[in-house]
């Protein structure tokens, strides 16, 4: 398989089907564990098994792309191109963290009531690091097509969720700290999960129910998957 090691070098084995049937004996997932992970050139998606590819001219937010991934089992590969803008591509560190992006002109007045307000709410999101990663790949884990991917995504309601940060704590405890920006919660999940490498916890937004098919009673984990063998264990 090409390139099985993540961002995080971690190279090792994992048996996916194996934990993702763990996962969901403990805590009856509704919709598929899914991989998302980064590649240094778009040329390096041609060697995916069974990729989709956006169609030309077609534009997605990075939640519609998720949310066909774990609702009905893709395995899609976008670039920059593929997406609506730089809120989405910056937050996987497909697109600049910049200046236009700081200046929090497209929010204002739509989700916050001024300028500063709107900057503010930029400023305070998290993003992956840019410039090493041109395309972005996401697929259920139990399809083997990523090797180890960059975070895995698990949605759960909030009942199911604390019992799998009690499978996560159970050995090795640390506190499993989460933040709320608001819109554009995808930073608190997988943005904060790709520039910390930590679990990561959020409250999907507006654009992930509407756009990405979440579902009001769901919450978001995203974490690297050297976390999961150590949750099912726990569980």
């Amino acid at each position: 398989m090409q390139n099985h090691a993540n961002c995080w070098a971690d190279d090792r084995i994992y048996d996916y089907p194996a934990l993702v049937k763990g996962l969901q004996s403990y805590l009856k997932l509704k919709a598929l564990p899914i991989g998302m992970k980064r590649y240094r050139k778009a040329s390096d998606l041609d060697s995916i098994e069974r990729l989709r590819r956006v169609p030309k001219g077609l534009r997605l937010a990075t939640d519609q792309v998720v949310g066909q991934a774990r609702w009905l089992g893709y395995t899609l590969g976008i670039t920059m191109d593929n997406l609506v803008g730089a809120q989405c591509g910056a937050v996987v560190g497909l697109s600049p963290r910049d200046e236009d992006f700081l200046s929090g002109e497209n929010f204002n007045g739509v989700w916050y009531s001024s300028i500063e307000d709107s900057a503010a709410h930029q400023e305070a999101m998290y993003c992956a690091s840019y410039g090493d990663y041109k395309a972005l790949v996401v697929s259920p884990l139990t399809s083997g097509r990523l090797g180890n991917p960059d975070i895995c995504l698990i949605y759960a309601t909030p009942g199911q969720m604390i019992t799998l940060i009690n499978g996560l704590q159970w050995q090795n405890y640390q506190p499993c700290n989460f933040s709320v920006v608001g819109e554009s919660a995808c930073a608190d999940s997988w943005g904060r999960a790709l520039s910390t490498g930590e679990p990561s916890v959020s409250i999907p937004c507006y654009a992930e129910r509407k756009f990405g098919g979440v579902q009001d009673d769901e919450l978001l984990i995203a974490l690297p998957p050297s976390y999961l063998p150590g949750i099912v264990t726990g569980l």
